[in-house]
């Protein structure tokens, strides 16, 4: 504490303390934060159960980074990085053993637009935003660790120390809150818009694909929930970690709204020089009966379409990882990814970094792939008119980069944003020269189920 104040006095700035130590593994990350942090205090939790327990789970804010525009993914980098040269911690050359995303470490995500969120409902989310946390808990193959950061003004020690010690003391292992199953009040359903107007959206994209203005184009549309009780995301992501172990299940939330999901799609991690993606497209349901659920498999694995969707969005991964890589590697063909309501064709990527691009850029650079976005990049602009809606953080980066620059992000899909005793929910489909209004209205629908159930 001491050496933060004297590195605040120095650069007459604020600097940061932050202290790293090992925790019980058994200890469940994010019940723990969600259930200290304080009433509108910003939460973040990222887990993929299904990879060795791996979580990243965090409250309060030290400190806040917000962006806004096309260049917000290299501004939040930027940003991060001059912050780190005052964040005094633990070094993690001392510690081998940590899980990915222990220390200090930035959380939170970037809306799908480089404006998006103006909606109020999305009040609370800006177009980029990024926080250095107060706690974090990093898990993975039974290893764990919390660390605590505090900002220190100069000559401000004694009470940075003070506020440090009462929010240690506020930490305590808890267990989430269990879904009521049988609530008083009864949920009601509705579209944001008709579902004819989905399929207009649809023709209207297939018509400018026709015309030789796009060769794809993902189409997004948003379900309404009324529940008629405050929402607890608590216990909704617990029952989502539960059922979706091998998806990124993530709830950032505490400004008066919270976006919660269970993406399938990797956006990017970046691991040193190493670099990882998948390029996830073409998706159809799943069955009870394992005969069916394989024949659906071999179906999506032959369709032209869908093949063809798949392979837009591998080109345009390579094309965008090549100038900043020595080489960049991709499966020779897709492979089925099974969750529990439906399955994809993804391909996974690998790329040896030429430089030290930060994780956060290298977001930046993916981001929107044509999984959520369009093919070419420039027709993205034809979005807004299609959907009519504000995507917000939705098809957006949710994830956390250290003091390395490393870090890992997802693609914010299968989503919903709670605000109140209202939820929106969020699907998209792609769509190309052959995709029919009905088909894409009816796969949404399933897509939707990842959360329905849970909130209707």
């Amino acid at each position: 504490m001491q050496k933060a104040d004297v590195l605040a006095r120095r650069v007459g700035e604020r600097a940061f303390a932050s202290v790293t130590w090992t925790v019980d593994a058994e200890v469940d990350p994010a019940a723990t934060v969600m259930a200290a942090a304080r009433p509108g205090e910003p939460f973040f939790c990222m887990e993929q159960p299904g990879r060795a327990g791996y979580a990243v789970c965090a409250m309060g804010e030290a400190v806040a980074v917000t962006r806004s525009g096309p260049d917000r993914f290299t501004a939040v980098a930027a940003d991060c990085r001059r912050l780190a040269e005052r964040i005094l911690g633990d070094d993690p050359a001392g510690d081998p053993g940590r899980p990915a995303g222990a220390g200090p470490v930035f959380t939170g995500g970037f809306a799908f637009a480089p404006y998006g969120g103006a909606t109020p409902e999305w009040s609370g989310f800006e177009p980029a935003q990024l926080a250095l946390p107060e706690v974090s808990i990093a898990r993975q193959g039974g290893e764990a660790r919390l660390t605590l950061t505090v900002a220190v003004e100069a000559g401000g020690a004694e009470a940075a120390l003070r506020r440090a010690g009462e929010r240690a003391e506020s930490l305590h292992p808890a267990a989430m809150p269990l879904l009521d199953p049988d609530p008083v009040a009864r949920p009601r359903v509705s579209g944001a818009a008709a579902p004819s107007h989905y399929e207009d959206a649809v023709r209207r994209a297939v018509a400018s694909i026709a015309a030789g203005e796009m060769d794809k184009v993902v189409l997004a549309r948003e379900v309404r929930v009324q529940t008629g009780r405050e929402i607890d995301p608590a216990p909704v992501l617990d029952a989502l970690r539960a059922g979706f172990p091998d998806c990124y299940c993530y709830c950032v939330g505490g400004r008066g709204a919270t976006l919660i999901g269970a993406s399938p799609e990797l956006l990017v991690r970046r691991d040193g020089a190493r670099a990882q993606t998948v390029a996830l497209a073409g998706t159809t349901r799943r069955s009870a009966d394992p005969a069916v659920d394989d024949h659906l498999g071999e179906q999506l694995m032959g369709s032209d379409k869908n093949r063809s969707e798949q392979a837009i969005v591998a080109r345009r991964i390579e094309r965008t990882l090549a100038p900043v890589s020595v080489w960049v590697t991709a499966a020779e063909r897709p492979v089925l990814i099974k969750v529990l309501n439906v399955q994809h064709l993804a391909t996974p990527i690998r790329a040896q970094l030429a430089r030290p691009v930060p994780a956060v850029e290298l977001a930046g650079r993916l981001h929107p792939t044509p999984a959520v976005g369009a093919e070419p990049r420039e027709a993205q602009s034809m979005i807004p008119a299609l959907e009519g809606l504000d995507r917000g953080w939705y098809a957006g980066a949710v994830g956390w980069t250290d003091l390395s620059e490393d870090g890992e992000f997802c693609v914010a899909l299968r989503c919903a944003l709670l605000r109140g005793d209202v939820a929106h929910l969020y699907a998209g489909c792609g769509i190309v020269a052959d995709s029919v209004p009905a088909e894409e209205l009816a796969e949404t629908e399933v897509k939707l189920q990842a959360l329905l159930p849970l909130l209707a």
